[in-house]
This record gives structure tokens, C-alpha cells and sequence, in this order.
């Protein structure tokens, strides 16, 4: 959430930063509804001051007591009401983007910051990931379907061993830039999800477990976020990796990007996670988007790195680097890894903070994904051959992918 006494010295300030986020009404709203509050609650501890007497009270004070509980019970009443809607509007407000968040609220108005490689050429029409893999029964869509329903794929043969390869060498290669290793729970309580800033605001996005008020994470950020919930940090940076299943219903999503994997219920994530002081989350956040490259072109996979507009940012992101991967089954670049700087809004619902001069002040955290099953289909597509078969990158060779899909052949039902 955003600090609201910061938002009362600046209010101004703070409206044209979160009208780029769409969120100007909503601000209004919540600055009313935070002066309602204040000044119920003037009169409350006005009140509750004249009930503080000293010495036996006169008949005539007892009376005057009565009088002010009288006028105190409705009050109270309604202060607790006004207070409840204050922190129901504060949980809507999203946290002001960077002031170099380009204008914007579409995915073209992205700044693209930089490009790498080139896009391969072929001799013959390239096919998309499904199709290379439809003579081999390396995606299996439709026993998917029939056992979970749409948008849910088994990965089978020399798929799956690329796909768990990608997954242990994202792992050695962030763990050997000095993130801890964490293999985190996927069930988790509305104040995890409440405290990354997913709920309320994304809640019909996410599966949930009723009977045991349990959500699926639809990102490892969720668990890493809340791994110090309610603490009191010592030591930053703290970073930490993790991998772990998500899970996603992508409401809203039909008939977009819903061919094959690319966009599914369940999948696969190594993701990078940051606790620092306030004043090196920026470099932080570099930090990350250069390990993301890293791996990016440690793959060979041709990309471009977009400074993704305010207006198309999540709630809680003040800045966000989106890497997109050349794919040739759709002659386009499409995104594979992000990575955002979320300032001092998820630790403020989290209360997760550190001592600086004497004084508990708020972290700032950062996610960044390292890697999911979207650079394995990228791998698929651009180092595809006319005979159907698929070149793995060499890094890959030592986690246990197999040296070409399709060529030496696991068996397949």
C-alpha cells in the first residue's frame, strides 16, 4: 500500500502519479474518506477527554457523562465504519510508478530499450512449437484437456527432460550469484496474497481451496514475498531464488495466446527475489535485469528488453522490465521474463522492515523471473530444423537435456 501520510503532505503530487496507473478516482476517494476519518476521530477523542475526570463526580457530571456516552456510542459506530473504508480504498490505490515509466496503458507503449541477436532465418516456413511437437507427442494438449480441462499440457519425453533441465540450470546459475535456494509452499493464506498487492485488486485470477482458506500462487514471488512476514530484517540485501508450480485461471484471456503452451493454467517458474534498503532498490533492479539477460543469451534466444508503460503496470510494480524472445512460429517477439521493482508497497501490507539511524523503515522488494517453460518453447522454435529435429543450447547438456529433440528419441506413447 502506499504511505498515506506521505500521500497528505503531497496530495497533489501523488494524484498525477497514480493517475498514470488509472488510479486518480480512486485516490480522491480515499483522501475524502481519510478526512472523514480524521476528523471523526477528533471528535471521538474530544469526547472521550470530557469522560476523564479527577476526584468523586457531581450529580451534575454524572449527568454529563451519560450525555457524552450517549454521543459517543453512534460515533464510535461510525468511526469504525470510516476507518474500514479507509483502508478499503488504500488497498486499491497502486503504487506510484517511477517518474521514467513511459506514458501509457497498452503493451505498445513500451519503451524498448535495447535488442539482442538476430532473429534466425529458414529455408523452409518454421513451425510453431505445438506443431514440432504434434509428430513426437512431446505436448500433449489433449490428454491434458481430457484429464484438467483446457490450457493444461503434459510435457513428455525429450520436452520434459529440456524443459527440467532449464529449470536446474537457472537454478545453478542464480545460486551462484549468491541468491539463496528456496523451494517454497504453493498453498498459501489471503494475507500472502493480500500482502504482494493480488487481492483484492486480481483476486478472480487466482484457484482457491475454500474449505481450507488456502490460494495456489500464480507466481513464486507470492511465497518469497511473505517468507518474512511481520519481520524485522537485518543484513540487506537478502535474495533468494526459488522454484516452485504456479497456477493461474488468466480470467479474461480466451482466444488469446491460448495455442498450445504458452499460456496455460499450471506451469513451471525459477524466480528471483530482493529484500534492500530503499535507496538500492533502483540498482537492484538493474541487477536483476542483467542476470535475466544473462541467462537470455547464455540460451542464444534473440530478444528485445521493454520499459513497460504505467498504465499496463500491476498494482504493486512502480517499474518493470518485461524481456521478450524472438519467436518464429508467430514472427514476433513475445515475453518471457520480467522483473519489477516494487518499492515500499508490498513490505507496508507485509510489515516487513529494517532499522535505519534508530529507526524501523519499510524494505523495498523486487521479483524477477529467471526462467519458465515459455524459453523452452523459444528453444523449440528458433533452433528448429526442416527435419523436425531441435538443437538444445550446449549449457543445457549438463542438467540432463538430451543433445537434439527428436534425433535420439525418448519414447513416447
Amino acid at each position: 500500500m502506499i504511505d498515506l501520510r506521505a500521500a497528505r503532505s503531497d496530495p497533489d503530487g501523488y494524484r498525477a502519479a497514480v493517475a498514470r496507473k488509472g488510479g486518480a478516482q480512486i485516490f480522491d476517494e480515499l483522501l475524502a474518506a481519510d478526512e472523514r476519518w480524521r476528523a471523526l476521530q477528533q471528535q471521538v477523542d474530544d469526547l472521550r477527554a470530557r469522560t476523564k475526570l479527577k476526584g468523586k463526580p457531581t450529580p451534575e457530571q454524572l449527568a454529563e457523562l451519560t450525555a457524552i456516552k450517549e454521543q459517543l456510542q453512534p460515533l464510535e459506530a461510525e468511526l469504525d465504519q470510516a476507518r474500514e473504508r479507509v483502508q478499503a480504498l488504500l488497498d486499491r490505490v497502486p503504487n506510484p510508478p517511477a517518474d521514467d515509466a513511459p506514458d501509457g496503458d497498452q503493451e505498445e507503449d513500451a519503451e524498448t530499450v535495447r535488442t539482442w541477436g538476430e532473429p534466425p532465418t529458414f529455408h523452409f516456413e518454421p513451425k510453431d512449437h505445438l506443431e514440432l511437437s504434434e509428430p513426437h507427442g512431446w505436448i500433449d494438449v489433449e490428454r491434458g484437456a481430457k484429464v484438467s480441462g483446457s490450457r493444461f499440457v503434459y510435457r513428455v519425453g525429450d520436452v520434459a527432460l529440456l524443459e527440467s533441465a532449464l529449470y536446474r540450470w537457472a537454478l545453478s546459475r542464480i545460486v551462484a550469484k549468491g541468491h539463496v535456494p528456496v523451494l517454497p509452499p504453493v498453498l498459501v493464506r489471503e494475507p500472502a496474497m493480500y500482502g504482494t498487492g493480488f487481492f483484492p485488486s486480481e483476486k478472480g485470477d487466482f484457484y482457491a481451496v475454500p474449505e481450507d482458506e488456502l490460494y495456489l500462487v500464480g507466481t513464486s514471488e507470492v511465497p518469497l514475498a511473505s517468507f518474512h512476514l511481520g519481520e524485522e530484517l537485518a543484513g540487506l540485501p537478502l535474495r533468494y531464488v526459488a522454484f516452485s508450480t504456479c497456477f493461474r485461471r488468466e480470467a479474461g484471456a480466451a482466444g488469446r495466446d491460448t495455442r498450445g503452451m504458452f499460456r496455460v493454467h499450471q506451469f513451471d517458474k525459477v524466480e528471483m527475489f530482493v529484500y534492500c534498503e530503499p535507496q538500492e532498490s533502483h540498482n537492484e533492479h538493474e541487477r536483476l535485469l542483467d542476470i535475466e539477460e544473462e541467462l537470455v543469451q547464455e540460451l542464444g534466444l534473440p530478444y528485445r528488453v521493454l520499459n513497460i508503460a504505467a498504465g499496463d503496470l500491476g498494482a504493486s510494480a512502480a517499474k518493470k522490465y518485461d524481456i521478450e524472445a524472438w519467436f518464429p512460429g508467430q514472427s514476433r517477439y513475445r515475453e518471457i521474463t520480467s522483473t519489477s521493482n516494487t518499492t515500499d508497497f508490498q513490505a507496508r501490507r507485509l510489515d516487513i522492515r529494517y532499522r535505519r539511524d534508530g529507526k524501523l523503515t519499510h524494505v523495498h522488494t523486487l521479483n524477477g523471473t529467471a526462467v519458465t517453460a515459455r524459453a523452452m518453447i523459444a528453444i523449440l522454435e528458433n533452433f528448429q530444423d526442416e527435419d523436425g529435429t531441435v538443437g538444445v543450447p550446449e549449457p543445457l547438456l549438463e542438467f540432463g537435456a538430451p543433445r537434439r529433440l527428436g534425433s535420439e528419441r525418448v519414447a513416447t506413447p
